[in-house]
């Protein structure tokens, strides 16, 4: 009980070099591919899925912004991978770093926004003042449109970044206090290692859900750019 709480978001170190890098590269691993002309049901379905994620992420673009379909498609499977691996004990989830989802997040939307600017710089400029502003309210509509656009980036890291380091800290509470209590009083070691079996269950479906969230978010950016 005395270990510190956060000690599980701390960045791990092999030999004193950091080891981050090599968790991030990890996931993609896990894909499987196939080199035979009949694919197995594994390869099967995971070409289903992508093909469903990536039509459904794409039906609302135009040619330009299907372009971005294989990135999408890539960073909603990395999110997700990421995520689910970081739920094994002893393991390590990068995406609770706040660094890393401002690193993907950032280009991601500079990238959308700048795209919106070289293509279409009238309707991207519109977006600073809506249709009918009075006179007076111009300037601080400008600022506070400014501000909202430059906010994007942030919220998508920190919405991510809270999400799952939250789950992560409630499932160590709980887990802590099942070890606790499992000398104390066995009827409630087993209520709260139930509780901790269905947490588990729904941060698996978060897990998914917040992979989900981002890429969408970054996929409407692009369509308001597009």
């Amino acid at each position: 009980m005395n270990e510190n709480l956060f000690a599980s978001f701390i960045a791990p170190t092999i030999l004193g070099l950091p080891a981050a890098v090599l968790i991030i590269l990890f996931p993609p691993l896990l894909i499987p591919t196939s080199k035979y002309l009949i694919n197995n049901r594994l390869i099967t379905t995971q070409q289903w899925l992508i093909k469903l994620t990536s039509k459904q992420m794409m039906a609302m673009h135009n040619t330009k912004g299907r372009t971005w379909s294989l990135m999408l498609v890539s960073l909603i499977i990395f999110i997700a991978t990421t995520n689910l691996l970081g739920l094994l004990p002893h393991s390590f989830t990068p995406t609770t770093q706040l660094s890393m989802n401002l690193a993907m997040a950032i280009p991601l939307w500079a990238g959308a926004v700048i795209m919106g600017f070289r293509s279409k710089i009238k309707n991207a400029l519109a977006h600073f003042l809506p249709q009918g502003t009075p006179t007076p309210l111009i300037p601080m509509l400008v600022i506070i449109e400014t501000i909202s656009l430059l906010i994007q980036p942030m919220a998508l890291a920190v919405r991510l970044t809270a999400n799952i380091t939250a789950g992560h800290l409630l499932m160590h509470l709980i887990g802590s206090a099942t070890l606790a209590m499992s000398t104390i009083n066995l009827p409630s070691t087993l209520i709260i290692f139930t509780i901790l079996i269905l947490l588990t269950i729904l941060e698996i479906a978060v897990a998914l859900i917040q992979a989900y969230v981002f890429t969408l978010l970054v996929n409407l950016y692009l369509h308001d750019n597009t």
